[in-house]
């Protein structure tokens, strides 16, 4: 995984440095996929919005993909860039100015035709702080952004409209991530006047230029789409209609699969049911295993007493069994020692983190002058197995004279009081554990440990602000010759080691993903364990049962 993740990147960098234009190729379909039908999927949980700028979980995330589309998307179960709405693109041979010139035939679901204007409009509104967008930061190398960013611009200077198929992005700095920002949700294309006669409500009235059109939405009930039949890539997607029902707990959800009423639980194998269902031949089956880019974690306010002293969040660190929690997932995972998951590059090898030691951590926190322990708060999201991890954590810390008291709520309640610097005081993030947006070690940073994210709405829930590895990030992600990749990944590293000597988390686990489906459900397997349109490519699946 590893080796293939490098080779993608440093594809991407050779791109910048010649100045390369992709033609889209031509895509190869499935020889197998027939169109038509329509397929059940459960969530505990209601969505919280469809709104590109705003959504950034792993609920609504390829729901959104599915609504909407980037200049830039992957192939399908994969981590490989291809153009998207851009039909062609050229870069500068510094590395600092991209020319995408869009695909014609175009529509969004209100049957307007797509152009350039949409996506300057779409930047400026996501850039713009009026948004709240969790994903601004992303864009922090268009010129124009910190005018933007800090209030004394409304439009990003970087961003021109040739002519009406034609975009031209100026960077203030070479950044070899660039293209993959632009496969981002964030950066997904959003009609101006559908925004704003909706205003804050845009996303729960989603308008895009995706292969499904939302039918349907009753909120704590169920989500309908339906398929877009003017979609510009034709014959996509293979489905009819797709029902997301929520409000449903994962062992109903499976008991449902097993009955053939639902085809996806979109939660996935509840862990107390994970055993049974792998020793059952015809259940292990519809099982689809695959690796993923996660890493789970305890985030620390290093804004809120006592996580504000480096000594107590080291001794949450030393007080933490990861053995144990792995053991509560049934082994789906490895115990986790940095941010980054061991197959992302710039993952350290050789550097150990903190060991497990109740005594030591004792000793830290009276250092820290709180040898009698403290009470605090500990949010987590309320679908198994993330409460009972909780609980493993509050005996970790209790151990060591801390008492946390839990807070197990819906996911988009955890997700806001995260948002709030006055907020949540610890998270679990279990169940919204970091997957990566794009297969690069710059992705664990911005989002939810760099300046950028620690903003209301933002996903550094550790509210961890080091502005001098915000310039270090940025001078890594100024590499972009592929022959300096390696230095450009020992430069992350190093970001991450220094990160973990602040401490502002507790990293504890990369997971695998498990996923089922039901018999009728169709297409190759990596696209139910999707790495980019997480958790599955709503797009390419197709039911084995259309008359």
């Amino acid at each position: 995984m590893k080796q293939f993740l490098t080779t993608t990147v440093a594809a991407s960098a050779l791109a910048l440095m010649l100045g390369l234009m992709p033609a889209t190729a031509q895509e190869q379909r499935d020889p197998n996929a027939k169109p038509g039908g329509d397929i059940v999927i459960t969530y505990k949980d209601d969505v919280s919005t469809l709104d590109p700028a705003i959504g950034y979980d792993w609920q609504n995330w390829s729901m959104i993909k599915s609504l909407f589309d980037g200049l830039m998307d992957y192939e399908p179960g994969t981590t490989t860039l291809r153009p998207e709405l851009a039909e062609s693109y050229e870069i500068s041979s510094d590395g600092t100015v991209f020319t995408f010139k869009l695909r014609p035939g175009v529509k969004f679901h209100n049957g307007r035709d797509l152009t350039a204007e949409d996506v300057k409009y779409t930047l400026d509104r996501v850039t713009n702080p009026k948004t709240q967008s969790p994903g601004a930061g992303f864009f922090a190398s268009i010129k124009g952004f910190d005018e933007v960013a800090g209030g004394s611009a409304e439009t990003l200077s970087g961003v021109t409209v040739v002519d009406p198929s034609t975009i031209k992005i100026e960077l203030s700095r070479p950044d070899a991530t660039f293209l993959h920002v632009m496969a981002l949700n964030f950066s997904h294309v959003v009609p101006k006047e559908e925004v704003e006669k909706y205003g804050p409500d845009f996303g729960k009235n989603p308008v895009g230029t995706g292969a499904y059109k939302l039918a349907e939405w009753t909120l704590g009930q169920r989500l309908v789409f339906e398929k877009n039949a003017d979609y510009w890539n034709k014959g996509l997607p293979y489905l009819d209609k797709i029902t997301f029902e929520v409000g449903q707990e994962p062992i109903v959800a499976l008991l449902r699969l097993q009955k053939g009423e639902v085809d996806v639980p979109g939660d996935g194998i509840p862990p107390a049911k994970f055993q049974e269902v792998m020793s059952d031949p015809a259940q292990k089956e519809r099982v689809v295993e695959g690796g993923q880019l996660h890493t789970g974690y305890i985030t620390m306010n290093t804004t809120m007493a006592p996580f504000d002293n480096v000594k107590v969040r080291q001794a949450v660190n030393m007080a933490i069994n990861k053995d144990r929690i792995v053991q509560l997932i049934n082994n789906r995972a490895v115990p986790a020692n940095q941010p980054l998951p061991p197959s992302m590059p710039g993952y350290s090898k050789d550097y150990k983190g903190y060991a497990y030691d109740a005594e030591k951590a004792k000793a830290l926190l009276a250092e820290a002058g709180h040898a009698d322990g403290f009470e605090t708060e500990l949010y987590v999201m309320n679908t198994d197995p993330n409460p009972r991890i909780a609980q493993a954590i509050q005996q970790d810390l209790a151990a060591i004279g801390i008492k946390a008291n839990i807070q197990s709520l819906a996911q988009a309640n955890v997700i806001a009081a995260g948002g709030d610097k006055a907020g949540a005081p610890m998270i679990w993030s279990g169940g919204m554990g970091w997957i990566a947006d794009f297969p690069d070690p710059s992705n664990f940073y911005g989002p939810i440990l760099g300046c950028g994210g620690a903003v209301p709405g933002g996903w550094n829930w550790s509210w961890y602000c080091n502005e001098d590895l915000d310039k270090m990030a940025s001078e890594a992600d100024s590499i972009t010759d592929p022959a300096k990749a390696e230095e450009r990944y020992k430069m992350w590293g190093t970001i991450y080691e220094k990160i973990m000597e602040d401490a502002p988390w507790v990293p504890v686990f990369n997971e695998q993903r498990f996923t089922m489906r039901s018999p009728r459900m169709a297409g190759a397997d990596n696209l139910y364990v999707d790495p980019v349109h997480i958790p599955i490519n709503y797009d390419y699946v197709y039911v084995n049962d259309v008359q």
